[in-house]
């Protein structure tokens, strides 16, 4: 028996119940849990499980002493708690009961330390087969269905669905990449303009690192398409047929103008991700096995210290450049890396998440997911680093990325429909290696696996897939479940609270050759050169010679340089393209006040705010498990609370003494509920201009009788704003010419009802009496 400690979503406080350890998992079994269903679908991980693959480490808790258990460690003292430092930064407590046997405390201890951790491939495909191996799990996962909700671009069909939802005309769905002959990294799909052939399409992967061509990604509403690419590859000879296809590909429907978007200079690297990732788990889980703990004076300066929030910072920073590059219209973004799958995937993603309200949904965000990470060839398998086997390519990209959105959720929660928990999910899945979407760095190496398959070689066939027939995996076995299928990871319960309402967004407008009808951006360059390049780095747009290696000389051979592109502050057309998206107008609606809670236009990108303030720290996932690290406390009787909760007891005893002392040193109170208001005596107005700091109602008119005020008080008064409905008409002492009041308003707007500014409350009838909780008098 023991004692689980509940975090603050679970109530806090501690649950009774029995420990278990599995091959798969460390389930907890509350002591009044309802009986299961054995006609249930099977879930993988109940509420307060915990799967092995998942925990860091294990420490144990004695009575004057702590340590970090591994599998070779022994233990000479009775442990009394058990802490689990998981992946996901959670930190879960059991308590032991005291009548529970010493052995089985020491046996269920060492038994979680020998089996959590995955020492080599084998050990992961053994937590596979622990969790997905039985013979009714694989029955029930054979007869599964794909949610049909969302886009999983495994498909010409899917692709095309996509330039049909986004009205995406001159661009069609090429299969010339089916065996993945020209890119392994690449779908087997890939966009590109119709006017490029397949044949003529070939000839340009050899001119990209990788073979990474520019393909389409997304279009804005305005007409403006995104496309991502790699960088170029060096030394290579453009002949003219070259130069043709690739100009056509990168410039895409679009023939005059085309922002290339560097994301190397300014985004930070894998291996930056990786180190800051590591500091803010060492400060934000803390390890009780040390004595080494972080001083809360210099926790903040330690945050700031980890650079975490400085690169989410820069990415939603880019990000924003690009959405609003994307408003302008009637322009090709490209956005180019090195690779082509790490931050641009970030980038990308964002862009169509503050810009798309489709994909703020739930369905529509997996869609996203699964297009521009999944598909595109991000390397999950080697960023998560499951095995343990191989540091130097460690790094939570896609973390980053998920803390990017909720950054955005968080300043505009009412223009999302999936919330914090669906987050927190996909946080939490991703660390366990059980899903087909993350266990893979393409489609290529996902198909092989799933399939069981090898590749050979041969001059004329090129890769071929083929069977190996002393394969030791059984062929039969159902293929690993994708991270979507959220019915075997968490209850019905929990996967409600994965969306929220939200207004419905109203249809594209008509489309016209990818222009919009209703609303003609003016502010066209007409007389842009056509084929025009710039390069935006650094915020700046520049046009260096060799930002296309096949103009940078007449040779045609591209000879990498070093030197600093210059200026193009002069370029003809720029100043007057800044000029165009700067004088943009703004829908009808749309105010340049319209603060955090986002523009009325739901197909205006939400722009963060990247100030200091504005850019938090995403609690629930990093700091759920702080105060287990932090202090413990024996849940022994009601007179051990946890120390923090002390601190809030000392705090409201404090808050109730003040009130009792100011309120026994008010000699006369009954007075001043029968002074009249002086009107230099307002504290909600500036006497010398008339400036209200709260909200203050409009006038009513004469003719309103008067009848019994309702009891207020001075402060209920300045901080809430408008008296009731039954006081008395407000009488102006400001007025204009035109006869009306004169005032301003540094918060909120007026009402239908006014106060008198020469009356700060109405005399309470003699039976009236409110609390002293907001500071009101009671006669």
């Amino acid at each position: 028996m023991v004692r689980k400690k509940l975090t603050a979503r679970e109530g806090r406080g501690w649950l009774s119940g029995t420990l278990f350890c599995t091959h798969f998992r460390v389930a907890f079994v509350p002591q009044d849990s309802p009986k299961p269903d054995d006609n249930a679908d099977p879930v993988l991980l109940g509420d307060h499980d915990v799967a092995l693959a998942s925990i860091e480490k294990v420490v144990v808790v004695g009575p004057n002493r702590t340590k970090l258990v591994t599998p070779n460690s022994s233990l000479k003292f009775t442990p009394e708690e058990l802490v689990l430092y998981c992946r996901d930064m959670r930190v879960i407590c059991f308590l032991f009961d005291r009548l529970t046997p010493d052995a089985q405390v020491i046996e269920i201890t060492y038994t979680i330390a020998k089996t959590y951790q995955p020492l080599k491939p084998g050990s992961v495909l053994s937590f596979q087969n622990a969790a997905l191996g039985s013979v009714e799990m694989k029955q029930f996962l054979s007869n599964r269905r794909r949610d049909t909700h969302m886009n999983w671009f495994e498909s010409v069909l899917d692709w095309e669905q996509e330039l049909e939802r986004c009205g995406a005309s001159g661009w069609r769905v090429s299969s010339v990449n089916d065996r993945f002959e020209m890119s392994t990294s690449l779908p087997r799909f890939i966009v590109v303009p119709q006017k490029v052939l397949d044949t003529e399409l070939k000839k340009s992967f050899a001119h990209f690192n990788e073979g990474r061509i520019p393909r389409w990604c997304w279009r804005h509403p305005r007409g403006s398409d995104l496309l991502r690419m790699a960088s170029f590859q060096n030394n290579i000879y453009h002949e003219k047929d070259d130069i043709r296809n690739l100009e056509m590909v990168l410039f895409g429907c679009q023939s005059s103008l085309c922002v290339v978007v560097e994301l190397g200079e300014e985004l930070p690297s894998p291996a930056d991700i990786q180190l800051a990732h590591s500091r803010l788990r060492a400060l934000c889980l803390g390890d009780i096995s040390t004595s080494v703990s972080v001083p809360d004076d210099k926790w903040l300066s330690t945050l700031e210290s980890t650079h975490w929030l400085d690169y989410t910072r820069s990415c939603l920073r880019k990000a924003s450049e690009v959405a609003c590059l994307l408003r302008g219209g009637h322009l090709t973004v490209a956005l180019q890396e090195a690779e082509d799958r790490d931050m641009s995937c970030v980038v990308s993603s964002l862009v169509q998440v503050m810009c798309d309200p489709h994909c703020r949904t739930q369905h529509g965000f997996q869609s996203l997911v699964q297009k521009e990470w999944v598909m595109a060839g991000h390397r999950f398998y080697s960023r998560i680093n499951y095995h343990r086997d191989n540091d130097k390519e460690e790094a939570p990209v896609f973390l980053i990325f998920l803390d990017c959105v909720w950054q955005l959720w968080s300043q505009y929660p009412s223009r999302f429909q999936l919330t914090e928990d669906f987050l927190l999910a996909l946080h939490d899945s991703i660390h366990l290696p059980l899903f087909s979407s993350f266990l893979a760095n393409c489609q290529r190496e996902r198909c092989k696996r799933s399939q069981n398959l090898g590749q050979s070689y041969t001059p004329v066939n090129g890769w071929r897939d083929v069977l190996h027939p002393d394969s030791s995996s059984d062929p039969s076995d159902p293929p690993l479940p994708p991270v979507w299928d959220w019915a075997l990871q968490y209850s019905k319960h929990r996967q409600d609270r994965f969306t929220q309402p939200i207004p419905p967004t109203p249809p594209l407008q008509p489309l016209l050759n990818g222009n919009l009808n209703t609303n003609p951006d003016t502010h066209r360059l007409t007389d842009a050169i056509p084929g025009s390049v710039f390069l935006l780095s650094r915020g700046t747009f520049s046009c260096p010679a060799n930002l296309l290696p096949w103009r940078s000389s007449s040779s045609g051979v591209y000879k990498k340089s070093h030197r600093r592109a210059p200026s193009s502050e002069n370029v003809p057309g720029l100043e007057r393209l800044l000029k165009a998206w700067a004088l943009t107008e703004l829908p009808q609606g749309l105010t340049s006040t319209s603060g955090p809670q986002g523009p009325l236009d739901p197909y205006e990108p939400l722009l963060p705010l990247l100030m200091g303030p504005c850019m938090g720290l995403w609690r629930e996932c990093y700091l759920r498990g702080a105060l287990h690290a932090q202090a413990f406390s024996h849940p022994i009787s009601a007179n051990h609370p946890h120390p923090v909760e002390r601190l809030a007891r000392e705090v409201q005893q404090l808050k109730d003494k003040l009130e009792q002392v100011s309120s026994s040193t008010d000699p006369n109170p009954s007075a001043k509920t029968a002074e009249p208001r002086r009107t230099d005596t307002n504290l909600n107005q500036n006497t010398n201009n008339g400036t209200f700091l709260f909200p203050s109602p409009r006038p009513q008119g004469t003719g309103v009788p008067r009848t019994a005020p309702l009891p207020t008080s001075i402060n209920h008064q300045t901080s809430r704003g408008s008296p009731p409905a039954s006081a008395p008409p407000f009488r102006s002492s400001h007025k204009d010419s035109s006869g009306s009041s004169k005032h301003t308003f540094l918060f909120g707007h007026s009402s239908s009802t006014e106060a008198r500014p020469d009356q700060r409350y109405y005399p309470a009838p003699n039976n009236a009496k409110l609390s002293k909780s907001n500071g009101s008098i009671a006669s």
